[in-house]
């Protein structure tokens, strides 16, 4: 019987969620589509009408949707319960059950790279959908401390409370605050959407060394000005479609209960470049 599959969000053009899902498809001889579905922010509950109309049988979840869709969802997992974000849905007869795959996705590249977390010190830049999901992953690997950097310092305080509550030891500043002190900490991550359109490093990254992990979560372009700027420092390099990656997995797993093609996946992500 087939399935249909969809990612949501806005803007939902650049999405490479389709040709990722569609390879796994394929790879695993499935009955299945995927298609990049536009809801513009404010009409999210009659998008989602229109997807159970359809009958779909599963969705990913994207800006600016991952907090909101939590209010139109019928059961939650825990990892959606701990971070109050979804980015995922089954379709069960008319049941949405939401989960987080963006936590694992974010930690994977780490794993692979068998990279540490344990007792470093975190500089996180954005306080979005995603901030909270690459929190929680920082709290589980048992990070030292993370700081918080928004351009609205409340919603980076308001992280701040939520990493505190799971343990993590964390301060808020504005974005502008950040100046000349990433050479403080062992991993930058930049979780804004600043580099989606060329623009400039949100920050300086001036002091930091061959040691300092940087992350994007940005992956269309690549090589976001923040990334070539660590790439001058020689920096150890984690690129945003790792976790596209790895939340693209680890969904796949959650729709079809099967090992995920990774070869086949990844290789069609990077294609699509």
């Amino acid at each position: 019987m087939s399935k249909s599959f969809a990612v949501i969000g806005d803007p939902i053009d650049h999405s490479l969620s389709p040709n990722i899902h569609s390879a796994a498809f394929r790879e695993m001889n499935l009955d299945s589509s995927y298609i990049a579905y536009r809801i513009p922010k404010g009409e999210l509950e009659e998008g989602i009408e229109g997807l159970k109309k359809i009958k779909i049988d599963g969705f990913n979840i994207t800006i600016p949707h991952k907090i909101e869709m939590m209010k139109y969802l019928d059961k939650i997992d825990e990892s959606c319960s701990l971070i109050g974000a979804v980015n995922t849905v089954t379709n069960t007869n008319g049941i949405l059950k939401g989960y987080n795959t963006d936590m694992d996705g974010f930690l994977e590249p780490f794993k692979k790279k068998k990279l540490n977390i344990a007792n470093t010190k975190v500089l996180l830049l954005g306080a979005g959908g995603a901030a909270r999901a690459i929190v929680a992953g920082f709290a589980k690997e048992k990070a030292s401390s993370i700081t918080i950097a928004n351009r609205t310092l409340e919603n980076a305080k308001n992280l701040s409370e939520f990493a505190k509550k799971i343990r993590l030891n964390a301060n808020a500043i504005k974005i502008e605050e950040v100046k000349d002190t990433a050479k403080n900490f062992d991993i930058i991550v930049n979780a804004t959407s600043v580099g989606l359109k060329d623009e400039s490093s949100p920050i300086s990254l001036e002091g930091i060394n061959e040691k300092t992990i940087v992350y994007d979560i940005v992956y269309i372009p690549i090589n976001t000005d923040f990334i070539k700027k660590a790439k001058e420092k020689n920096a150890i390099i984690i690129y945003g479609y790792e976790m596209l990656l790895g939340q693209a997995v680890r969904a796949f797993e959650i729709w079809h209960d099967m090992e995920a093609p990774y070869s086949a996946m990844k290789k069609a992500l990077l294609g699509g470049f």
